[in-house]
């Protein structure tokens, strides 16, 4: 008999150990792109340190799904975290100390993104483990629903406590909430069934075969561009022009906290709708949502004050959401076991790689002279382009439809 999801208690675990670490990592996020923002005065060091965390991911993310299918996904979940709990300890340290400097964080931030990328395709690929095939999408929606709720609660912990309490005292608390993750992630209260990639071969071999198993599918290759697409022209410029924009209209930490809140409650929302309705044709919910998505960006471009990037951020969140899940759920579930770990790393090299990337452009761009509004203008439009190109050429993945 079919065990409900409210009544697997290592699925519960696991959602709740997600929950933690995602409002740890927001706090920690928040708090330092405000910290580089207000109190070292750069926008280009922000850009730098953002690198600096998520270049690490795209180096070490195929081999954190060779890992991942190699070795016990809950110990590795749960390894990491706790390392970035000490990490998080240390910044702490520096900064009650006066002593908290751009060259630190760099390093920080350097071996936060590395741990990243052997956590992320872990704890993805271990959801199919956990539950029913059927159940997959639920789930999926459960973990990233519970995530954006995290993207909420995280900015409004650290823009109140910087609020009253200062820089330092947000940094402990993203401390001890990663510790409380690391806590639920202890491998006993998972309860992960046995490794089931038993073929010996060289982590090389290992890799390669992950690639090839992707490259062979249309299906996953659309969904890969799809997703770099998002994070390359939206998401990844936006989410660094969003500190920008707030410091160039006289904002506080309190209107951050207010905009990355307004983004995960659309997150959210439509999340919510998503977990709950029943999507039969996902690749062209995907794509639609991608197109949906940069529309919402180029609105952004627009933006006359803090309140209408508030309203947007929201938009943003939303329209997002139906780009990752229905791709995400079907990959799961249509995806050899064996190999879970590898693919799901790919996937969140697509997700996570190219932000550096963004990054780095439109730092190098405001560095320059160049007007964030413009910059946002032009990714928005080379991104869309390739949206509708996609959409046309991608026959495979707009006609996929689920049959769960």
């Amino acid at each position: 008999m079919e065990k409900p999801l409210i009544k697997n208690y290592p699925f519960i675990f696991l959602f709740i150990a997600s929950f933690l670490a995602i409002i740890g990592f927001s706090t920690f996020f928040m708090t330092t792109t405000w910290f580089v923002i207000a109190e070292l005065g750069s926008a280009s060091s922000l850009g730098i340190i953002l690198i600096a965390i998520t270049v690490p991911r795209i180096l070490m993310m195929a081999f954190g799904g060779v890992l991942a299918d190699k070795f016990k996904k809950t110990t590795i979940m749960f390894s990491t975290s706790t390392i970035q709990g000490f990490l998080l300890l240390i910044v702490f340290l520096l900064h009650a100390t006066d002593q908290l400097s751009f060259s630190y964080l760099l390093i920080i931030g350097f071996l936060f993104g590395t741990l990243d990328a052997f956590s992320g395709p872990a704890g993805t690929s271990l959801i199919p483990k956990m539950v029913e095939k059927n159940q997959i999408k639920q789930a999926n929606a459960i973990i990233q629903g519970l995530g954006q709720i995290g993207f909420v609660v995280g900015p409004i912990v650290a823009g109140t406590i910087m609020e009253f309490g200062g820089i330092t005292s947000s940094y402990l608390a993203a401390m001890i909430i990663v510790f409380l993750s690391a806590f639920f992630m202890f491998p006993r209260f998972l309860k992960e069934g046995p490794v089931e990639n038993t073929v010996k071969q060289t982590p090389f071999r290992d890799l390669l075969e992950g690639f090839s198993y992707v490259k062979a599918n249309s299906f996953l290759v659309t969904g890969i561009f799809i997703l770099i697409t998002l994070n390359f022209f939206a998401f990844g410029a936006i989410s660094i022009a969003i500190p920008i924009l707030v410091e160039t209209y006289g904002g506080s930490p309190i209107n951050l906290s207010y905009i990355e809140a307004s983004l995960a409650i659309g997150m959210l929302v439509s999340t919510v709708i998503i977990g709950t309705v029943k999507l039969r044709n996902r690749g062209l919910t995907s794509i639609l949502g991608l197109i949906a998505t940069l529309i919402v960006a180029l609105a952004f471009s627009q933006i006359p004050n803090l309140t209408a990037v508030t309203i947007l951020a929201f938009m943003l969140g939303f329209t997002m959401t139906f780009v990752a899940i229905p791709f995400f759920s079907s990959a799961q579930e249509d995806t050899d076991p064996r190999i879970m770990g590898r693919v799901m790393s790919i996937i969140f090299l697509a997700m996570n790689g190219f932000d550096p990337l963004a990054y780095a452009g439109v730092t190098l761009l405001v560095s320059r002279g160049i007007d964030i509004q413009t910059i946002i203008f032009v990714f928005s439009v080379i991104g869309l382009l390739i949206a509708l190109l996609l959409f046309w050429k991608g026959r495979t993945y707009r006609s996929y439809r689920s049959n769960i």
